[in-house]
């Protein structure tokens, strides 16, 4: 049905069918559901995450800083370039590349599945307390926690580390100053190695039992076990785990903080997201430079990136997510 318009120009408008109405209407329901259930969640992510990182992007393309923050200039990639071109950026660089990668591969990896690994091949009582005792750290208070790390590496004859090692023949002395890195990525690993130890646990005790049965009446042994069944079974949640505690690390500097402030020493333990809060938020001079620590926190992000991309392609998980392949004969 056609209908003259109000001005009189005698064009007709053509009004849109039932048929054409009944589509839209259906389409905006099946719209209706998602928007509903995702429409929150999208609002957090742009809200909390897409404008952050937009500001900080931003940020890191000016002079922000405490003497600044009344004349802001646009200064590019003047950050990018000063920090290319800082004394001690390469060895900022290498302090967390050796941090994320060491507690990575022993604890929140490593250390994460030998603790599943050990605490499901033992009986369900004894296992259970066991991962019940290794969640204490994680749920302890960060600052109580590290004040127990400092406290137990202090000097003699305070120290629990002096009083266990000493009668073994161990010189005394104070563990955080002389070994912080090793201090450091235990007390991280700790904590992190729970984390992947409930998601190893889960992922273990997903596994049909009729894959372990038939291995067993095969007379394979519980190495072989492992290594062919289980470990190749939970090849997801590995990927999960590493990719997670990866970027995890990469960002977190609080028990760095805590315990040595990126000392002792000029940058012994100081790590890239560790000097970027040094730099934007914590600065001794107290001209603390936002303009500069958004940069750092930047190339963070695609250091960040660059590493989730690179373990897509390791565990290949496009094959992982492909649909299965039938044979027809």
């Amino acid at each position: 049905m056609n209908r003259h318009n109000p001005g009189g120009e005698g064009r007709a408008v053509a009004l849109p069918s039932p048929v054409v109405r009944e589509r839209a209407l259906v389409r905006l329901r099946d719209l209706a559901s998602p928007v509903f259930f995702l429409g929150p969640a999208g609002l957090a992510v742009v809200v909390f995450f897409l404008v952050p990182v937009l500001l900080t992007l931003w940020i890191g393309l000016t002079d922000m800083s405490v003497a600044t923050i009344s004349n802001i200039r646009f200064v590019g990639v003047e950050n990018y370039v000063r920090m290319l071109t800082a004394r001690y950026t390469p060895r900022i660089l290498q302090n967390t590349f050796f941090y994320v990668f060491t507690t990575l591969g022993l604890f929140n990896v490593g250390m994460g599945l030998a603790i599943a690994l050990l605490t499901t091949h033992i009986g369900e009582r004894a296992g259970t307390l066991f991962r019940t005792l290794w969640l204490l750290p994680r749920i302890t208070p960060s600052v109580i926690y590290a004040l127990l790390w400092t406290w137990a590496t202090a000097d003699a004859p305070f120290g629990i580390f002096n009083q266990l090692l000493s009668p073994l023949g161990v010189t005394s002395q104070n563990w955080l100053s002389t070994q912080p890195w090793a201090i450091v990525i235990a007390a991280n690993g700790f904590v992190g190695a729970s984390f992947s130890m409930i998601i190893f646990t889960s992922a273990i005790k997903a596994i049909p039992q009729d894959y372990i049965v038939a291995a067993k009446v095969d007379g394979a042994s519980t190495w072989q076990i492992i290594c062919r069944i289980t470990v190749p079974m939970i090849r997801w949640p590995i990927m999960f785990v590493t990719a997670y505690q990866t970027l995890s690390l990469l960002t977190s500097f609080e028990y760095i903080l805590l315990l040595t402030d990126g000392g002792p020493g000029f940058y012994r333990t100081e790590v890239w997201a560790l000097h970027a809060f040094h730099r934007a938020l914590s600065n001794y001079f107290g001209n603390v430079q936002f303009g500069y620590g958004a940069a750092l926190a930047a190339v963070l992000v695609v250091i960040g990136i660059i590493a989730s991309v690179a373990y897509l392609r390791i565990f290949r998980f496009g094959q992982m997510v492909a649909e299965p392949k039938i044979e027809v004969r």
